[in-house]
């Protein structure tokens, strides 16, 4: 948690070729590897538990390559995926409830690796025919874990007692046969337990969060250990292989890229580029959402970074009489995305024509697609659709190209460690998070020019103010929301005003899977407030958003 009075850092140390958040906690020896010609995958069966991405995340952070599947996906088609380890991930249920998820046998008698975590070692524990139990003896929090084999694969050279984060009601009592119990606690007898022949291994606690001091490096342990992989998925790795698959699908073809001005598009843009060169035509669509002077950045910024070819469209006018009258959230962004693959496909044809005779078709449209879009869109892991991405939940069906997504495994701050791998100028590649579909989904209400005009005079004067305070760093971002079906009372000059409010909603965050709301300075705030209040007509009320996520998401649609 972030004291109050400070913005929450998104920043963390570079270690192992990523960003890694949980750089405090000791982490593994690891040895130095050639970059695999295609990642590894570790997968992370998610049975619903807070923490599946989080796993994912640390994983990562070892260099190792990790993908997020639903616990109902059968066994036989995880192990279609060739996966080099499998990880059972925390769940809210019990075991024994009628309707828990299980976990059949023949996963742990396919000879990969497997650690179980929380509910996922006890369903294994329970498959493999050990003792798990409501013993009314529950552990929540942090716990003391005594380690009773410290030369052990998970436990070796962490010390003897260590803090971990506990949350259980049910217990396993007795670990399967074959298994060493390796860690207890004072209400877990069998806090964590190992079978190297078999490797298969398991820990009652929550070792990718960082109240587990030493739980990072007993990942690290069960992936080089346990599992034997290599810590061969890097920045360098990620691009060799993105470049080679562009090339090898789009051939001679030709790409256009939508360009938003945001990072996701820029780095999707310069793997594209770099793959194919002058194949590639990006596309900036001026739809009218964008924020005040992002327009003239991106042409002046990305362009003088890349030396792309870029093709602007100024297409203000059928977007907003698209939006006309919609308040919906998730109606506005699939018309956002049925409207952009309008304008792309006129694009298209245009540069078809402008090409000549001899040109070849645009076939492929280029997307900076990340992972979390495709999770919150229900996409990758069975979960509930949150919010349909434009570029995931909002394409029309008749959609005429074919697309490339070459970030779409990737995190937001793996996307950033590539841009850099890339050599983008930091002022793109640290840019704050903005969405595709702009400020439309950030006026709770119908979209008008009027709106949007009096939203980019609120959000330029947030972000100079943060700027100004030296805290863009600092942040994850700072959407400004427009509450436009709303009026407050106010006074102002000595009158009455009936204005609308606008929400600040400063986040702090290292992938956007999760996020809290950053405590800024009071007097930056106050700043903020009064020259919002003084400045834009029509807003007569500035207030602070202070909801993580979850409960909340970042957008307020």
């Amino acid at each position: 948690m972030v004291r109050p009075g400070r913005a929450g850092s998104r920043h963390a140390p570079v270690y192992h070729g990523w960003t890694t958040p949980s750089h405090r906690r000791k982490a593994a020896e690891v040895p130095s590897a050639t970059p695999a010609a295609a990642p590894d995958v570790v997968l992370v069966v998610d049975f619903g538990a807070q923490y599946a991405q989080l796993i994912a995340r640390r994983v990562r952070e070892a260099r190792v390559y990790s993908e997020i599947v639903p616990h109902t996906m059968p066994v036989a088609e995880m192990l279609a995926k060739k996966p080099k380890a499998i990880i059972l991930s925390g769940g809210p249920s019990s075991v024994y409830a009628d309707e828990a998820p299980h976990v059949g046998r023949e996963l742990f008698d396919a000879g990969i690796p497997v650690l179980g975590i929380c509910y996922g070692f006890q369903a294994m524990a329970l498959a493999l025919g050990g003792t798990v139990a409501n013993t009314g003896l529950r552990e929540y929090g942090r716990t003391p874990l005594s380690v009773t084999r410290s030369g052990s694969t998970l436990f070796e050279g962490t010390p003897a007692d260590q803090p971990v984060w506990m949350s259980h009601g049910d217990a396993c009592s007795e670990a399967p046969e074959g298994f060493t119990v390796t860690a207890t606690t004072e209400r877990a007898p069998v806090a964590a337990f190992e079978n190297d022949e078999k490797h298969l291994y398991g820990v009652q606690y929550h070792p990718e969060v960082m109240h587990s001091t030493h739980g990072q490096q007993v990942l690290e342990h069960f992936l080089y250990r346990g599992a034997g992989l290599e810590p061969s998925w890097t920045t360098q790795s990620v691009v060799e292989e993105s470049v080679e698959a562009i090339r090898e699908q789009v051939g001679t073809k030709r790409a256009i890229c939508g360009l938003s001005g945001g990072v996701d598009s820029a780095v999707a843009a310069a793997l594209v580029q770099k793959a194919v060169g002058s194949q590639l035509t990006c596309v900036y669509v001026d739809h009218g959402l964008m924020r005040k002077g992002e327009s003239e950045q991106v042409e002046k910024d990305f362009v003088a970074a890349t030396g792309v070819q870029l093709k602007v469209v100024d297409a203000e006018r059928q977007f907003l009489d698209a939006l006309e009258g919609v308040s919906d959230p998730e109606q506005k962004r699939k018309i956002i995305g049925r409207e952009f693959i309008r304008v792309f496909e006129k694009a298209a044809s245009e540069i078809v024509a402008e090409a000549g005779a001899h040109g070849e078709s645009v076939e492929f449209l280029v997307q900076g697609t990340l992972y979390p879009d495709v999770v919150e869109s229900g996409g990758g892991t069975g979960t509930a659709n949150i919010k349909s991405h434009h570029n995931v939940g909002g394409l029309p069906e008749d959609l005429q190209f074919r697309l490339i997504e070459p970030l779409r495994r990737l995190f937001k701050d793996e996307v950033r460690m590539v841009g850099q791998e890339l050599g983008l100028p930091e002022e793109i590649v640290q840019r704050q998070p903005f969405p595709g579909p702009g400020l439309g989904i950030r006026i709770v209400g119908a979209v008008t020019k009027e709106r949007l005009d009096l939203l980019r005079e609120a959000d330029a004067i947030a972000r100079e103010e943060l700027s100004a305070a030296g805290l863009d760093r600092e942040i994850w971002q700072c959407p400004v929301v427009l509450l436009a079906d709303v009026r407050s009372v106010g006074v102002q000059g000595d009158g009455r005003t009936y204005g609308h409010p606008v929400v600040l909603r400063p986040v702090s965050s290292e992938d956007a899977m999760t996020a809290d709301w950053s405590r800024l300075p009071y007097d930056v705030l106050a700043k903020i407030s009064t020259r919002i209040t003084n400045e834009v007509d029509e807003v007569n009320r500035v207030v602070l958003d202070v909801t993580s996520k979850p409960p909340g998401t970042i957008e307020w649609e």
